[in-house]
């Protein structure tokens, strides 16, 4: 009897251990031992990460975005052979985990380093470091893309553009540019995107934006600065936005060098997390709600090197780091009351640039 229940209790813990389980998908650079996407499965009650698969075996996916309904994946592609363009590409999701390719289409700029969906599902927006150019693809039905139908160039005489990432917002479209130190504003008229402000603030003495993370209300915009180790918070008014706060996203006894990446918030938008490399850390910031004024509350080390990317589970409990330099992705347990992060372990993974619930 004591046998059948220990088999009984052993059948359902697996099953309740398992059902807790998530995929995790992880973009690389190919240059060393990745080969493609990979697929983890992550427990949302342990934070444990296990069972790495190889999704597709592709070169340099190194920034992944969903089709709303999960059936769907893109990425943004280095090509290897540089008589070859890059390009974003489009897979089917097997019920397995693993990718199909269905098609690819030219980022019509070099180095592609972010790419995101609108709302809708139906129109993708790709940043090129190195070209400074901003490529916008319409989605087919059976999540094929199509030609870019726009095609931004924000290069100048005198500057170069490196844009480095952009969002939807609604009818709006935002873009990061590290190279024009600027966040462009673009608008939906008559089925194409107009600039709207080629700077939503004036991002004073170079602090160079690279990602940014929009409130839910849309009333807020903050801003990472790569070179500035800063965060510009950004207000919407009647006539565009103002600057409303800036903050470090350095320990006060960090003397080193250092390069800003990554930006999120909590799901419930009280804290936000900034990553710095060269810190090799997350900063912890508390939100105000109200005025959309943030209070730095820790810096943690990421207990590796280089954190490219970062991002929180769907529940908003755990909080994982991909730690480019030092192949390995850490986790951290998010104290939901005060926002604060303890590390937990990490798992070894191939170059990982970019992490995606």
């Amino acid at each position: 009897m004591q046998t059948t229940f220990s088999l009984a209790f052993t059948f359902l813990w697996s099953i309740v251990f398992y059902a807790q389980n998530i995929p995790l998908y992880v973009g690389t650079f190919t240059n060393e031992d990745a080969q493609g996407i990979y697929q983890y499965q992550f427990n949302t009650a342990t934070g444990e990460i296990s069972n790495e698969i190889l999704a597709i075996e592709i070169e340099n996916p190194n920034f992944l975005t969903y089709s709303p309904d999960r059936k769907f994946m893109y990425s943004v592609n280095r090509s290897k052979d540089k008589s070859k363009p890059d390009y974003v590409a489009a897979y089917k999701i097997n019920s397995d985990g693993t990718f199909t390719l269905i098609n690819t289409q030219d980022s019509h700029g070099a180095a592609p380093c972010h790419i995101a969906m609108n709302a809708a599902g139906t129109k993708i927006v790709v940043s090129n470091y190195n070209g400074g150019t901003v490529s916008l693809y319409n989605v087919n039905d059976d999540g094929s893309l199509s030609q870019a139908s726009q095609v931004f160039d924000h290069n100048t005489e005198n500057e170069k553009s490196h844009a480095h990432s952009a969002q939807f917002f609604n009818d709006e479209l935002f873009v990061a540019d590290l190279g024009r130190n600027a966040v462009y504003q673009y608008q939906l008229k008559n089925k194409e995107y107009k600039l709207a402000k080629p700077k939503i603030v004036e991002m004073l003495g170079n602090p160079g934006p690279r990602h940014f993370s929009i409130s839910k209300n849309g009333k807020f915009i903050y801003i990472i600065n790569e070179y500035g180790s800063s965060i510009t918070t950004a207000k919407r008014t009647k006539d565009g936005f103002k600057e409303v706060d800036f903050d470090t996203t350095l320990s006060d006894d960090y003397k080193g060098k250092n390069s800003c990446a990554d930006i999120h918030p909590s799901p419930d938008e009280r804290f936000l997390y900034g990553s710095n490399r060269g810190e090799n850390s997350i900063a912890v910031f508390r939100r105000n709600n109200r005025n959309g004024k943030i209070k730095k509350i820790q810096n943690i080390s990421v207990e590796g090197d280089w954190p490219r990317n970062f991002t929180l589970d769907p529940n908003g409990n755990f909080l994982l780091v991909a730690n480019r330099r030092s192949n390995n992705i850490s986790v951290f347990k998010i104290d939901k009351n005060t926002g604060l992060l303890t590390f937990l372990h990490d798992t070894k993974s191939p170059t990982p640039v970019h992490l995606l619930f």
